[in-house]
């Protein structure tokens, strides 16, 4: 090789690795590696742009209800509310699992492993594909009998059916937009997602406002502006990771079907839906005896509910952050951080609880009276007394979050399922027996039951997984 050959291959190298060092460094800038630095400012930098979007994901909902209830009446409310544990059930199960699949990937890319972080992904999207697709078809064919047993009033039947099967039929957008901001967070970024959501929250405002004041559609145009604001959602998701993501490019042999790549991913993501529907059939016999005692009762509890929703969702960023916290150390072998971002976590949680019930205190009458119109007098006094009792017990519900996602990042989901049995049994024992007894202040009692069950089984579960992780490493196993 001449020397001319030499130096045009020395600067052809020199470029190629100079585009590859500009390449890592746009990637750093992107993704966030939670394995090193200081616990509580890695967690609040993830945790907040998080929030943000689970504030805006709970905006299409309050969106809905509050448009609903203003322009639509009281029966109308109650219908939509009278749907909440089932729309829980089964769109919890589809974000729970997403959330699972998850955990390898940040597995993976706190292990520097990209060739096997790209596979799991590309096994996820096989798997959510085929899930939404039996989801979709056996809840919409089943949908009408399921309110009949739970008893749904007369009077909002209509209402209800028409909401509940249209969320149902968009299914498979919300395994899109959860799949893939559940990718994009696990590598990191809990950035992009936001940006996303926020977008599409404005985008549902409109849509709303479209759909049930010009177009006259009633409930369901509530419903399509929820369903299409979240298609839009994944569909950008899904652009700006093929578009920014060098690290995301899958080759075709990683497309191929992993059997072994897949059961590891139902083994983490199933437990993690089954325990958002596990926690719900609670609530389904919750709601069926609070049908029981009117739509003014279910008017009341809607209203709550969606108060109370917006003001859990710091808790549910704590979770996910802890989720993606647990999962990149454990990744990385790093278990002395588990405990250090435990802590600081806790700590952010117990000061809002403190907050936020102070809030709803001064407050709560005014955010419940966004939902009802001029006589909804009897929903409003109802909706504080579940609020006030609710956040007073918002301590056990940030533990809740906290020590079941970090449980889950670390790759133990079946405790979470556990926990969520806990929740399940004592919502199911208040519909049973304290609502009869105690009627609508029964209700209000069986979150906070649920809370601090759940807490009972997971504080021992967390120092119980945390020592077998250090033995299965100490043995030089895997986790």
């Amino acid at each position: 090789m001449s020397a001319v050959s030499v130096v045009l291959e020395r600067n052809r190298s020199l470029r190629a690795g100079n585009g590859m060092e500009v390449r890592e460094r746009a990637q750093k800038v992107l993704t966030k590696d939670m394995t090193a630095g200081s616990p509580m400012r890695l967690i609040l930098g993830f945790a907040v742009p998080l929030l943000f979007g689970f504030l805006f994901q709970q905006f299409y909902s309050v969106v809905d209800t509050i448009i609903v209830g203003q322009f639509l009446g009281v029966k109308a409310l109650a219908g939509v509310g009278s749907t909440g544990s089932i729309n829980f059930m089964i769109i919890g199960f589809c974000m729970g699992v997403c959330n699972g699949f998850a955990i390898p990937v940040a597995h993976k890319f706190g292990a520097k492993d990209y060739s096997g972080m790209r596979q799991f992904i590309a096994n996820s999207v096989w798997l959510s594909g085929v899930f939404a697709v039996i989801m979709t078809t056996m809840v919409v064919l089943l949908c009408r009998n399921i309110l009949m047993l739970m008893h749904t009033p007369e009077d909002i039947f209509v209402y209800a059916y028409t909401y509940i099967v249209i969320i149902f039929c968009g299914i498979p957008a919300s395994y899109l937009y959860n799949l893939l901001s559940g990718i994009i967070r696990s590598m990191g970024d809990s950035r992009t997602p936001l940006m996303f959501l926020l977008l599409s929250s404005v985008l549902n405002i409109g849509l709303d406002l479209l759909c049930i004041l010009t177009f006259r559609m009633g409930i369901a145009g509530a419903a399509v502006a929820t369903v299409v604001s979240q298609l839009i959602s994944g569909v950008l998701c899904l652009f700006y990771m093929k578009k920014k993501f060098d690290i995301l490019e899958i080759t075709k042999d990683e497309w191929k079907v992993n059997f072994s790549h897949m059961k590891t991913l139902c083994g983490m993501g199933v437990p993690m839906g089954l325990q958002y529907s596990i926690t719900a059939i609670g609530g389904v016999i919750l709601q069926t005896s609070v049908n029981s005692l009117g739509s003014v009762a279910v008017a009341a509890t809607t209203a709550a509910s969606k108060v109370s929703m917006f003001f859990c969702c710091p808790f549910d960023a704590m979770g996910s952050t802890m989720a993606t916290y647990g999962g990149q150390n454990v990744g990385a072998k790093k278990l002395e951080r588990l405990g250090e971002g435990l802590r600081a976590c806790s700590v952010l949680g117990i000061g809002y609880a403190l907050l936020a019930f102070g809030v709803l205190f001064f407050f709560g009458d005014n955010f419940v009276s966004l939902f009802v119109n001029e006589g909804g007098a009897g929903i409003v006094e109802g909706a504080r007394q579940m609020l006030l009792t609710m956040s007073a017990f918002y301590i056990p519900l940030a533990f809740v979050n906290i020590i079941r996602f970090m449980i889950q990042g670390m790759g133990f989901s079946a405790f979470a399922v556990l926990a969520g049995v806990c929740e399940m049994v004592a919502r199911g024992l208040a519909g049973l027996f304290l609502v009869p007894a105690l009627g609508y202040t029964g209700a209000c009692f069986a979150s906070p039951l649920a809370w601090i069950l759940a807490d009972v089984f997971l504080i021992p579960a967390y120092i119980h997984v945390r020592r077998k992780l250090g033995k299965m490493m100490s043995d030089g196993g895997e986790s």
